[in-house]
């Protein structure tokens, strides 16, 4: 049985930092491009971040100098870490297992989604 479960989220203040967790089991979490989605209300997924197996990351415009996306393959953990938060940050958050990926935009065929965690950021 596939699971992501995600955890992190929370309300803060903009200017604040989150730092979001997927912890994965199921797959072999160590061989798959992962990635974090967002959703906020009355709007599309979009993708933020994405890594290889292999440590190469990719990110949205929207976050880039922001966010950073890692992984712990020892532990079958992603991570997002998010600085500098604003309101149009506000989503809910989803991890991700790629079948491919396109680093430069995130965006690809996903096999495996998590469940969401939400962020909500006040000005």
């Amino acid at each position: 049985i596939v699971t992501a479960v995600a955890s992190g989220g929370g309300l803060v203040q903009a200017g604040e930092s989150l730092r979001l967790t997927c912890t994965v089991s199921g797959f072999n979490f160590a061989v798959y491009t992962m990635g974090w989605f967002r959703q906020a209300p009355g709007k599309g997924r979009e993708a933020v971040a994405c890594i290889t197996h292999e440590n190469i990351k990719g990110s949205s415009d929207a976050v880039k100098g922001r966010f950073t996306i890692s992984r712990d393959n020892t532990r079958n953990t992603l991570y997002l870490e998010m600085n500098m938060l604003k309101p149009e940050d506000t989503a809910t958050y989803y991890c991700a297992a790629y079948t491919y990926a396109n680093l430069g935009s995130c965006l690809g065929r996903v096999q495996y989604w998590g469940q969401g965690t939400q962020v909500t950021v006040s000005s």
